[in-house]
């Protein structure tokens, strides 16, 4: 099975140790309207180049999904750019965010068949004039319920992974509606093998884990570092559960972090909480790749999961969701 990559397929084999849920670049909806907004493209691209140099030497991460969404400042022409500067593999994603913070008014117009015609042309013909192709579908839903309009953008992937065969990478808003966004995945007929339920790791409920993996999905713990939703000791007490429990062979671990946001807050923040994330951003831990290996895994580590668990979660996990194959036993 092969895997499209930003520079261009790869056999699934190839993947190595990847990170399942990070971002490069993000700017929401409106940002680039602000002109105290400043973005300094040649920078940034140092900056993540030597992020993903040092990833790659130190971790050993040899790709990286980013599955930004369309309207969230996606630039793939800019990622085949870091790609290929860094060596890092990486795989961009097709579809939109969920409908508080995205769901540009144009395509909330359009039918069901023409958001999964977008979908499918720019996995098997390319992203816009770019020529790059998207690696797999990104599906967003909201909390506490998921919407209307965006159960018809969860209806367009599903008619877009069944033509192409690529893989579905969710957002759960706060770690809620995982089940019910396998529900109606189940309801079109896509195996669950091919749903990557993510931001679990937001959930702090074992009972809410264990919906999504006996249900037969991957779920992502990849939301790790993210102080607001969930302790760190939390996410991996409930990990550690999972492996226990014999859930070794669908979990991914990412944490969900990006090298540049353009403009502010998507939300109003307090001071507290601002003056949190630049402590953190002053230590190079808010917006570090290495901060799961450097910190997490330890925590794992100390909790009984042992190295060969780490590397077939982080490796075996997500060649054969990419793949396609059936989850091990």
């Amino acid at each position: 099975m092969m895997v499209q990559t930003v520079t261009g397929p790869i056999p699934a084999e190839r993947l190595g140790r990847t990170l399942m849920h990070e971002h490069l670049f993000i700017a929401f909806p409106g940002a680039a309207f602000d002109p105290l907004a400043k973005f300094d493209c040649a920078e940034f691209t140092k900056d993540a180049v030597l992020r993903l140099l040092k990833l790659r030497s130190e971790h050993g991460v040899r790709t990286l999904v980013d599955p930004c969404p369309i309207e969230l400042g996606r630039d793939v022409t800019l990622m085949k750019e870091i790609s290929e500067q860094s060596g890092m593999q990486i795989v961009c994603t097709t579809g939109f965010y969920y409908e508080k913070m995205g769901l540009p008014s144009y395509w909330r117009a359009r039918s069901v068949d023409e958001i999964a015609e977008l979908y499918v042309s720019e996995i098997t013909n390319g992203i816009g004039d770019t020529g790059v192709k998207a690696g797999a579908i990104k599906v967003s839903t909201g909390a506490p319920t998921i919407a209307e309009q965006e159960m018809r953008f969860v209806s367009a992937a599903c008619i877009a992974q069944k033509a192409t065969g690529v893989p579905i990478i969710t957002h759960t808003t706060m770690g809620c509606q995982g089940p019910e966004q396998q529900q109606l995945f189940a309801e079109a007929g896509i195996a669950a093998r091919h749903c990557l339920i993510g931001h679990s790791c937001c959930n702090d409920d074992p009972a809410y884990h264990r919906r999504i993996v006996d249900a037969g999905s991957y779920i992502g713990f990849d939301q790790i570092g993210m102080f607001y939703y969930r302790t760190d000791e939390i996410r991996a007490d409930n990990l550690v559960k999972l492996v226990r429990d014999g859930f070794r062979a669908q979990l991914m671990m990412s944490m969900d972090r990006f090298c540049a946001r353009l403009g502010k807050f998507s939300f109003h923040a307090t001071p507290e909480y601002t003056a949190k994330v630049e402590y953190l951003k002053s230590q190079g831990l808010y917006q570090a790749y290495s901060y799961m290996f450097t910190d997490f895994i330890p925590m794992l580590r100390a909790r009984g999961v042992s190295q060969a668990d780490i590397d077939s979660i982080l490796e075996d996990n997500p060649r054969r969701f990419f793949a396609g194959d059936e989850i091990a036993t």
